[in-house]
């Protein structure tokens, strides 16, 4: 969440570049993704069209097929006439044929023949029911591709009736043009196609262009096949220019929330004005009873994107932007809030640790809010203990305002002793009441490490010095009995109980710890 490597503008311009990047990429891709929808909507279309209109031809062409068989008694002279009349009000028939024997005899357009029909069409099956193939051409239109289709008389006996079909691709051609996606279509049966690419019949596979849509037209063997560009140029253009203007829009307008936003302090001052920030309690138990005789006092922040920020993040950079005043402040107004409630908690006398950041403890006001704080807390029942760790002793002004603390009552605590370079040098220049032993000599409890004999060192000197101490970070009974049997005074950590929001405080209950007497 803060930056340690950036300064505040490059990160905002860093950060409004690739905002702007993926708005621009989204923006393009909705907008192509939209017009693609609306292409494939179109395909899906004119598909089903141009099916719902071929399956209802050939269901026609059946029909009047089926109404010729009887035709197929009869000589050619007889037929003749009615053959031709429903050729010429039949769409898209060259001829209808009247089949005997695997002999063609009669035509609509020629009259009286006699052809064998393996001579006239060869790959046509006369043993199927129905059966269809695409021819180059027939004898009076020798350069038109056609449809040839056979219907076996269902009830004559090797009788039936063969027709061939134009193949008008004209509409589709003309709706292609219009259309400039569109490159064009096909017609297949088997491996013959005939299509708009080409004005004679083809092999469907010398068409190298991959169909975007192929749809079997039902009953029949034909396939129809759609074929398109995949992306349009002038589509890929226009979302190009609406993602890079909308990109531009939307990083500039990204750069100026940051600008206002991200200014250095202000989200800390922000969740302090929102109450993004709360207070948890860590019980503090003493060691000889087991009682909960006072709790450590902890800022939390639960930011409203981020989540929980960790304390160590936010306080120093808090302290890093000067703002560990307004901030230690408003900790005193949320324990204030809570003081009634806790009252009813903790025994009279109860402690309260309190984290002082030294940018705090030397400012002027620092006293008038220290008192601010003991006025707002109920009467004679609280005792404020200010905590300040050891490395933050090494400024000399500390020195005077630990004496005008002492002078006025409050009691102080070395927090974290140990984990600094001269904590003796403290321990003589400072009269301190309370030392917190760091959990990284609680957890070598057990352990044969070279730190367990400092700790007993630690303990020893702080009895000489009359300070108490209080061992912090206990997470085992083991550690908690060996610090009872070595005479730490007070004891805090997971094993007693995690910190806990006000709420949680109320309903927990101090266990009884049996395995400690």
């Amino acid at each position: 969440m803060f930056s340690r490597y950036f300064s505040r503008n490059r990160k905002i311009i860093l950060i409004s570049l690739i905002a702007g990047m993926l708005s621009a990429f989204i923006v393009g891709g909705l907008q192509l993704g939209l017009e693609q929808h609306k292409r494939e909507d179109r395909y899906t279309a004119l598909v089903n069209n141009i099916q719902h209109w071929l399956s209802g031809y050939l269901n026609e062409i059946r029909t009047t097929a089926e109404s010729l068989q009887p035709l197929a008694l009869d000589e050619c002279h007889v037929a003749a006439g009615e053959l031709t009349s429903r050729a010429a009000f039949t769409i898209n028939v060259r001829a209808f044929l009247l089949v005997k024997d695997q002999q063609a005899f009669c035509s609509s357009a020629t009259g009286e023949m006699s052809m064998p029909m393996k001579d006239l069409v060869p790959d046509i099956d006369l043993t199927k029911d129905t059966d269809m193939v695409l021819l180059p051409g027939t004898p009076m239109m020798p350069n038109k591709p056609a449809i040839a289709v056979w219907f076996r008389s269902p009830l004559l006996e090797k009788r039936g009736v063969f027709a061939t079909l134009n193949i008008n691709l004209t509409p589709y051609m003309l709706y292609i043009s219009q259309r400039p996606d569109l490159t064009g279509v096909a017609l297949s049966i088997g491996h013959r196609a005939v299509s708009t690419f080409s004005p004679g019949l083809v092999d469907l596979s010398t068409i190298t262009l991959p169909p975007i849509r192929a749809a079997h037209i039902e009953g029949s063997p034909i396939t129809f096949y759609l074929y398109a560009k995949k992306w349009r140029p002038e589509d890929i253009q226009f979302a190009v220019l609406l993602a890079t203007t909308f990109g531009m829009l939307f990083g500039l307008l990204t750069a100026y929330i940051l600008q206002n936003n991200l200014t250095p302090g202000r989200e800390i001052l922000s969740g302090i004005k929102r109450d993004q920030f709360y207070v948890v309690y860590q019980p503090v138990v003493d060691a000889k009873n087991l009682q909960v005789t006072g709790v450590e006092v902890l800022m939390r922040w639960k930011h409203p994107t981020a989540g929980e920020i960790p304390p160590d993040a936010f306080i120093h950079f808090a302290e890093a932007q000067q703002l560990i005043m307004p901030l230690t402040q408003h900790l005193f107004r949320l324990i204030a809030h809570d003081a009634p409630r806790l009252k009813t908690l903790l025994p009279e006398g109860a402690k309260l640790g309190i984290n002082i950041a030294p940018g705090h403890l030397q400012d002027e006001n620092f006293m008038q809010d220290i008192r601010q704080l003991s006025r707002s807390l109920p009467a004679h029942h609280f005792s404020i203990v200010l905590e300040i760790t050891e490395r933050d002793m090494l400024l000399n002004e500390v020195t005077a305002r630990f004496e005008q603390l002492r002078e006025e009552g409050y009691e102080t605590a070395i927090d974290d002793f140990g984990t600094g370079h001269s904590a003796l040098i403290y321990l003589e220049r400072f009269t301190m009441d309370y030392l917190k032993i760091d959990r990284g000599f609680v957890n070598a409890i057990g352990t044969e490490t070279v730190t367990s004999p400092v700790l007993d060192a630690v303990l020893t000197l702080a009895k000489k010095l009359n300070m108490l101490t209080v061992a912090e970070g206990v997470e085992t009974p083991e550690q908690a009995r060996w610090l009872r049997e070595h005479g730490v005074h007070y004891m805090q950590g997971y094993y007693f109980s995690r910190p806990m929001t006000l709420q949680q405080f109320t309903e927990w209950r101090s266990p009884p710890f049996s395995a400690l007497l």
